[in-house]
């Protein structure tokens, strides 16, 4: 399979698809809370299924984190 990475927002309601991942975080510790961002990014890496798009997300989400400082834009941001 060879694909790139898409970042157009595929969902019909992107806040929604952001309040559910802030939601999903709530009381948990910080610990947890990297828990489940670990678990969250190994099942939607395996969704994926390709090492190439894999790549291409992983290079764009650092990129966005390096650059973090110039402007907050979040992850949000990135996906247009």
């Amino acid at each position: 399979m060879t694909s790139t990475l898409s970042t157009a927002s595929n969902f019909a309601d992107p806040d929604a698809a952001y309040r559910l991942i802030v939601e999903a975080h709530r009381g948990l510790s910080d610990e947890q809370s990297a828990a489940l961002d670990t678990a969250l990014v190994l099942t939607l890496a395996n969704h994926i299924g390709d090492l190439g798009v894999l790549r291409e997300a992983v290079e764009l989400a650092k990129r966005g984190v390096v650059e973090e400082g110039s402007q907050d834009d979040g992850a949000a941001g990135r996906l247009r």
